[in-house]
Formats: structure tokens, C-alpha cells, sequence
């Protein structure tokens, strides 16, 4: 995870293969994203989120982007949710379709899993208290890996 690219040669893009699994008791995957980001000539930093794997048999459009969420099975009376959905392993290949190799860019997975209690939906049920109006009663953790830095040569 993380690291330094070497000069890319004339013609190629970055390939990335990918593979994410849940922790044994945790949350399925909803999808797994690269995001590139990148300076312009003017120095102007850009980032870009690509999605490239999705559970549940959705897909991903030519913008690189799945617009189905995957759904969520927060059971916040009972701060549980269920595994349904989502995947325990999710796999990826994918190439940098916009490559410039006289850009300097990065690139790192974010790993987002499906819907789960947050921690004021599972504090409201162990203390038997009324759940805050003013937050969310699910959230979707990430993970994120060390980026990987792409420098052309002066």
C-alpha cells in the first residue's frame, strides 16, 4: 500500500488490480473507489472519484460512477443491522482512463462499507435514551490505503 510510480512509459496509464474483504465481524462492502487526484499546468489540484467494484449485481456508469445505492438494513430501535446486502469480498481491475503522463497525480482505494448504526443509535439503545434528531442514525465507514504518487520527470 502507498508508493512512488515510476516514469510511465510512452502510451501506458497506471493499471490498478484491487481486493477488498470485510473484517470477520464487520460490515459487508458496498463498493470499492479509486480517487485520482492531479496538479494542472496552472497548479491547480483536481481529484476525481472513480467506482470500481459494486455489490449487489449494480453497475457502474461510463462516468465511472454507480448512481444505486445499495440500500441499508439499520434496525435503529435495535441499533443492529443485518449483512443482506453489500459483499464480504469485492475485486477490482482498473486502468486511469484519463492518464497524462507529464501530470503529476495520486491515486488511493477507499473502501466503503454498507449502512450501519452509528454511535449515538447504539448508545440511545443501550441507555434506553431518545436518539439525537440532529444526526444520523446510520453511517458508512471507510478505509482508506496509503496514496500511491505518480512524478513525471522534469
Amino acid at each position: 500500500m502507498g508508493g512512488d510510480l515510476p516514469e510511465a512509459p510512452k502510451g501506458k496509464s497506471p493499471v490498478f488490480m484491487v481486493r477488498s474483504m470485510r473484517d470477520f465481524d464487520g460490515a459487508n462492502i458496498d463498493r470499492v473507489q479509486i480517487v485520482k487526484g492531479w496538479l494542472d499546468e496552472s497548479g491547480k489540484t483536481h481529484e476525481r472519484v472513480f467506482d470500481v467494484a459494486v455489490s449487489d449485481g449494480r453497475t457502474i456508469e461510463e462516468d465511472g460512477r454507480c448512481k444505486t445505492a445499495v440500500g441499508n438494513t439499520v434496525n435503529v430501535e435495535q441499533a443492529s443491522y443485518s449483512n443482506s446486502i453489500g459483499e464480504p469480498m469485492l475485486f477490482a481491475y482498473w486502468k486511469d482512463p484519463d492518464f497524462d503522463a507529464q501530470q503529476r497525480a495520486f491515486y488511493y482505494v477507499r473502501v466503503i462499507e454498507i449502512p450501519t448504526p452509528r454511535w449515538t443509535t447504539y448508545d440511545a439503545k443501550f441507555f434506553g435514551v431518545e436518539l439525537p434528531k440532529d444526526v444520523p442514525a446510520s453511517i458508512q465507514d471507510r478505509a482508506y490505503t496509503s496514496p500511491i504518487w505518480y512524478t513525471p520527470s522534469p
